[in-house]
C-alpha cells in the first residue's frame, strides 16, 4: 500500500511499514509543508493513504468537504512504542483484512471503525 505519514506519526512506524513492503513517505522526513490541507493535497496527488494522529482530518473531510482520497487512517491512542502504530495497522490489514481505500479509518488498540469517504460532488 502507499502511505503518507503525517508529522505526528513516529518515523519508526513509517520505517516499519516500509520494511514490510509498503511505499511510505513521511511529512517529517521530507520536510514538506505540514498544514493539513497540504498533506491532503499531497496524498491525493500521489494516491497515498494518510496516516495521522490529528483529529482535524475528520473535520476537513466531513465538515469542510475535502475528499480525503484515497483514504485516511486516524490513530486514536498514545503509542507505547514508536512502532506500535505500524504494528497495529499491519495487523489490521493482514489479520483482519481491513480495506483502507475509500475509507476514513479510526484505529484504536481494541477497535477499528470505518466510514466511507464521500465521492466528489456527493450531497451531504
Amino acid at each position: 500500500m502507499r502511505f503518507l505519514a503525517d508529522e505526528n506519526v513516529p518515523l519508526a512506524s513509517a520505517d516499519h511499514l516500509a520494511q514490510l513492503g509498503h511505499d511510505v513517505r513521511s511529512v517529517t522526513r521530507e520536510g514538506m509543508g505540514s498544514a493539513d490541507s497540504v498533506v491532503l493535497a499531497r496524498a491525493e496527488a500521489e494516491d497515498r493513504i494518510i496516516l495521522t494522529f490529528d483529529r482535524d482530518f475528520g473535520e476537513l473531510v466531513y465538515r469542510v468537504g475535502a475528499s480525503g482520497r484515497p483514504g485516511v487512517v486516524l490513530f486514536r491512542f498514545v503509542p507505547r512504542t514508536p512502532t506500535e502504530p505500524a504494528e497495529l495497522l499491519s495487523a489490521a490489514i493482514t489479520d483482519s483484512g481491513v480495506a483502507l481505500i475509500g475509507q476514513f479509518t479510526v484505529l484504536t488498540r481494541d477497535h477499528i471503525r470505518q466510514r466511507p469517504l464521500r465521492h466528489p460532488g456527493a450531497a451531504g
